[in-house]
């Protein structure tokens, strides 16, 4: 009896410990490597190469004075809908043009301003002192991790940094097990099928291949807000 429990155990460890390793070598193959456009990083997401960050050395683009005309992010953030108690997270804050403007709207809540480069953190805990804003966190993120708390957040806007994601499968893991069970994913990106749109190409995403990509992480498609003149403005949920 003894001997036969304990190959029962032995065969349940087993199957768990293949089914980790298959995950893992699922993830692995999930990304593909092969020359591609100039602006790419040869890295290959779902027949979508992956394009190269826009370092802090565009921080002055970022908070470009024509940007509210070119990207009408007054309407962005109103699609948002942010409530005074509002938990809230800018993935790829760069300088916080945005999270600046969503701090007085969550006015009672938290926003999590998230970057992986130093420079753009020393630029937001710089303006963070002097607006003395109070309602600001820092948070340093990784390639494959946003670094949030788990089921900690009402919100998350991601804008124009989704298609320069390294490691696409684990950020949107990090973020689906960071939302709380009717959070929000607001993913903005330049709309690809629009050529008008002035820019480059491996810097803009297609309706239809964001909705795969977050499919594949387990988020669907609530709604494309069609308000903005470049941009996408599409809301995901947990399935």
């Amino acid at each position: 009896m003894q001997k036969s429990i304990y190959i029962t155990l032995l065969i349940t460890v087993s199957l768990s410990f293949f089914q980790c390793k298959g995950q893992e070598i699922d993830i692995a193959d999930a990304y593909t490597y092969k020359s591609g456009d100039q602006n790419g990083i040869g890295k290959w997401y779902m027949g979508r190469e992956i394009a190269h960050v826009m370092g802090f050395q565009g921080m002055r683009w970022l908070e470009r004075p024509e940007r509210e005309k070119e990207e009408n992010t007054t309407t962005l953030l109103q699609n948002l809908d942010i409530q005074s108690g509002d938990t809230i997270a800018d993935i790829g804050a760069g300088s916080g043009y945005h999270v600046f403007k969503m701090a007085p709207k969550a006015k009672t809540g938290i926003v999590y301003a998230v970057d992986i480069q130093d420079e753009m953190l020393a630029e937001l805990r710089s303006k963070k002192e002097k607006g003395g804003v109070k309602n600001i966190e820092i948070l340093k993120g990784s390639e494959k991790s946003v670094n949030l708390p788990e089921n900690s957040v009402d919100k998350i806007l991601i804008v124009d940094v989704y298609h320069e994601l390294s490691y696409p499968i684990e950020i949107i893991a990090s973020i689906k097990k960071a939302l709380r069970k009717e959070g929000k994913l607001f993913l903005i990106e330049y709309r690809g099928e629009d050529e008008n749109v002035p820019i480059k190409k491996l810097h803009k995403m297609t309706e239809d291949q964001a909705v795969k990509e977050m499919k594949a992480a387990g988020l669907i498609l609530e709604k494309n807000i069609d308000n903005l003149p470049w941009q996408h403005c599409m809301v995901f949920v947990k399935e």
